[in-house]
């Protein structure tokens, strides 16, 4: 199993530039965890639990209000990892997380990497580097939110997806995101977010099917999403 993680996680560009050393004691200190749709991995108030690798599948972060409202963060796709602020602050979990559909995740828990961390302090630094990297997509996307009009917002943030946040190269073509989701992702309503998906659909640049959004012209898309 240990060959055919390693397989996956090296098609991201975050554990593919690790240390051989670090990426040997990630793997030799993980456990596999198998989620069924709509299964909690963890919610908002919970103790840290460690840093997790998505190896198939997907997982939504995001919280839901008092009143029932949803806000969708993020999909969470192979091979991203995620979890590593609480291993630098030791607080709760900030947000929930679920299993799209059936997902299968790698799990570091926390007690064994401090403990790694504390016997090479060197490692802390690629956490670092994982960790401030969502900072600073956070950063852009808090801006879009202020200045871009909705249709520049919408075609970033297919890019983003496509490319995997930073984590894949080549990008995918096909998106397995139902509209509901990149409407809550993007702070717009269904409505408004599905005539701009046919909108673009009518100029040749996506494609539309049931839950997928396929990218048919990335230039112009990439155009659209600068203005």
């Amino acid at each position: 199993m240990d060959k055919v993680w390693r397989e996956r996680l090296l098609s991201g560009q975050w554990f593919s530039h690790l240390p051989s050393s670090f990426q040997d004691s990630l793997l030799a200190a993980a456990r596999e965890r198998r989620l069924t749709t709509g299964q909690r991995l963890f919610q908002r108030g919970d103790a840290p639990c460690g840093l997790y690798a998505v190896l198939d599948g997907a997982v939504r972060i995001g919280a839901v209000s008092e009143q029932g409202k949803e806000a969708l963060l993020s999909l969470v796709e192979a091979p991203h990892w995620f979890g590593e602020i609480c291993l630098f602050d030791g607080q709760p979990r900030t947000h929930d997380a679920y299993a799209v559909g059936p997902c299968t995740l790698l799990n570091i828990p926390q007690a064994t990497l401090l403990q790694l961390l504390d016997e090479r302090p060197v490692y802390w630094r690629h956490l670092a580097l994982l960790m401030s990297h969502k900072l600073r997509l956070t950063f852009i996307n808090l801006e879009q939110l202020s200045l871009l009009p909705a249709p520049a917002r919408l075609a970033h943030r297919l890019l983003m997806i496509a490319e995997g946040y930073g984590e894949l190269d080549p990008p995918r073509r096909v998106l397995q995101l139902p509209q509901e989701q990149l409407a809550s992702m993007l702070s717009l309503s269904r409505q408004t977010t599905n005539q701009i998906l046919k909108e673009l659909q009518g100029q040749g640049i996506i494609g539309l099917s049931y839950g997928e959004i396929e990218i048919l012209d990335a230039v112009r898309l990439r155009a659209l999403a600068t203005l």
